[in-house]
C-alpha cells in the first residue's frame, strides 16, 4: 500500500495595483481547493477618482503583514504549512508589485520553498479554476480596470492575443462613465446598481467596431457618446443602463465571434467586469461553456495568484529565480 502524498498549500500575493491580496490554495490529488482569500481595497483613492500609484505602494507596505495573518487564520494553518508562494511580477505598478513580490521571495526564502513568479493576467485566467478544471484549448477574456484582452488557449500554458482594446480599458470605461453620471468610484458596481433602474434603450450607444473582420475592442467612442447624452440631458440611470448594454453587448458579441473562429466551446470570463450581472446573463445565452470565477475571485486578489502557481506546478514548470524584478509592461502572449 502506497502513502498518498501530502497535500500542497500554496500561497499567493498580489499587490499590483490598489488591492492587497494573501490568498492560500491546497493542491492535493490532481485537485485545487481555495481555503482563503483576503484583500484589503484601498479607500484611499476614491478622492483623486483614480489610482495614485505611489500611495498604493505605502498602502500595501502598511498592510500586507495583517492581510497575510488574516489569510492563515481563514485557512486554519500557520504559516509553516506553507509548501510554496508565489507572487504577482507583473503587469502592473512597479512600486506597488515590489512590496508583493519582495515579501513573496523572503517568504519562500525563509520557509525554504518553492518560489513562483506569476503573471497576473495568468492569475486572473486561471481564478477560474476554482469552480472548473480548465483544460486548453479555451478562450479567455479578461476584462478588468486595466485590461481587456481575448487570448485562445490552443494548449497549456500557450496564449495567443486575438483581440485586445485599442484604447480604454472595458473597466476603465466603467469608472469614466460612472465619474461623469455622478455615480462614485469605482464605476462597475455604480453602474451596474443604477443600471437597474434606467432604461438601457434611452441612449441609442452603437455597438463599437461592429463589422470588424478581427476581434479587438474599443471603448473610447462609447465614453464619448456617454458624454454627449450626459450633456444632452440623460438621467444617470438611463446613461448607466444604455451603457452598460452597449458595453456588454460588443463584449459579448465579439467573444462569440472568435470562438466560432477558432472552434472553441469554452470560454474563461475573468477580471473585476466579469462580475456584472448584465455580462452573465448575456453570455449565459450564447451556447457556449463559459466559466467565470467564483466568488470574491473577479478583481485582483491573491487567491487567483495560488491558483496560477498550482497550475505551474501541475504543468511541472520550474520554480522562479529569486533575482527576477517587477515588470510594469508584461505581454502574457507568447505567440
Amino acid at each position: 500500500m502506497t502513502d498518498r502524498p501530502r497535500p500542497l498549500r500554496i500561497l499567493g500575493i498580489d499587490t499590483s495595483c490598489d488591492d492587497t491580496g494573501v490568498g492560500i490554495v491546497e493542491l492535493a490529488d490532481g485537485r485545487v481547493t481555495v481555503l482563503a482569500n483576503r484583500v484589503w481595497s484601498q479607500a484611499v483613492h476614491a478622492q483623486y477618482g483614480g489610482v495614485m500609484p505611489e500611495l498604493a505602494s505605502r498602502e500595501h507596505v502598511e498592510r500586507i503583514d495583517q492581510i497575510m495573518e488574516g489569510a492563515l487564520h481563514e485557512a486554519g494553518l500557520s504559516v509553516t504549512d506553507i509548501g510554496a508562494v508565489a507572487a504577482t511580477s507583473g503587469p502592473g505598478l512597479v512600486g506597488a508589485l515590489l512590496v508583493g513580490l519582495m515579501y513573496g521571495k523572503g517568504l519562500a526564502q525563509a520557509l525554504n520553498v518553492p518560489f513562483h513568479a506569476a503573471h497576473h493576467l495568468e492569475g486572473h485566467i486561471f481564478a477560474a479554476a476554482s469552480e472548473a478544471e480548465l483544460r486548453a484549448p479555451f478562450l479567455a477574456l479578461v476584462v478588468s480596470g486595466g485590461h481587456t484582452h481575448l487570448f485562445d488557449v490552443p494548449r497549456d500554458g500557450e496564449y495567443v492575443l486575438v483581440g485586445a482594446t485599442r484604447d480604454d480599458a472595458a473597466g476603465e470605461a466603467f469608472d469614466k462613465v460612472a465619474r461623469l453620471a455622478g455615480l462614485g468610484y469605482p464605476g462597475g458596481p455604480a453602474i451596474s446598481e443604477a443600471a437597474t433602474r434606467g432604461d438601457p434603450n434611452a441612449v441609442p450607444f452603437k455597438e463599437p467596431l461592429k463589422g470588424q473582420s478581427g476581434f479587438d475592442f474599443s471603448f473610447s467612442g462609447l465614453k464619448t457618446a456617454a458624454l454627449l447624452a450626459h450633456r444632452a440631458g440623460a438621467t444617470a440611470e438611463n446613461l448607466a443602463a444604455s451603457f452598460q448594454r452597449a458595453a456588454v453587448q460588443t463584449l459579448v458579441n465579439t467573444t462569440v465571434r472568435a470562438a466560432t473562429a477558432t472552434g472553441r466551446g469554452t470560454v474563461v470570463v475573468s477580471g473585476g467586469v466579469a462580475a456584472n450581472r448584465a455580462l452573465r446573463d448575456a453570455f449565459a445565452t450564447t451556447g457556449l461553456h463559459v466559466v467565470f470565477p467564483g466568488r470574491g475571485l473577479n478583481t485582483d486578489n491573491g487567491a487567483m495568484i495560488a491558483l496560477a502557481g498550482a497550475a505551474a506546478i501541475q504543468a511541472g514548470r520550474s520554480a522562479s529565480a529569486l533575482d527576477g524584478g517587477a515588470t510594469a509592461y508584461a505581454p502574457l502572449a507568447n505567440a
